[in-house]
């Protein structure tokens, strides 16, 4: 699994002109979903982003997590983050999952992400044609592959 997180200071999902997701803070998360991955991969990302201190505690230094922050979310699928541009220049998306594997893990993920916050998260709709509207915060961006656990 590979994420892009992003400390926001709004942002919202919309589909056919629906908002179907909204955050005033928080954490918007594109999500890329690759065959090899695992309910061990979804567990370790979604406990590393629920407790990522990139939130400022009261000197202005990133000390606080979004658990910590009672921050919301947003995860979005976006299974581009597993383009290859090797060869050529249009991308390759082979080690992006088929739907059949990547909805149950997206959507797992989302649930345990729920678990390890403690309420609801926003989601896009997986294979929408979704527009992504964010106010990064910073701006901070973060970078997280399960199968380069840094």
């Amino acid at each position: 699994m590979r994420a892009v997180v992003q400390r926001v200071s709004r942002a919202g999902v919309t589909v056919e002109g629906e908002q179907i997701s909204a955050i005033s803070g928080g954490l918007l998360i594109l999500l890329g979903v690759e065959e090899a991955d695992t309910r061990e991969d979804i567990t370790w990302l979604s406990r590393k982003i629920a407790n990522l201190r990139i939130f400022n505690d009261e000197d202005g230094v990133m000390n606080r997590s979004l658990l910590e922050e009672d921050g919301d979310a947003i995860v979005v699928s976006q299974f581009t983050l597993h383009a290859s541009t090797k060869k050529g220049n249009r991308p390759s998306y082979t080690r992006a999952a088929k739907p059949d594997t990547a909805i149950p893990l997206y959507e797992q993920f989302v649930r345990q992400l729920e678990d390890d916050l403690g309420k609801k998260v926003g989601t896009g709709s997986f294979g929408a044609d979704m527009k992504v509207e964010l106010l990064n915060d910073g701006p901070v961006t973060i970078i997280i592959d399960t199968r380069q656990r840094e």
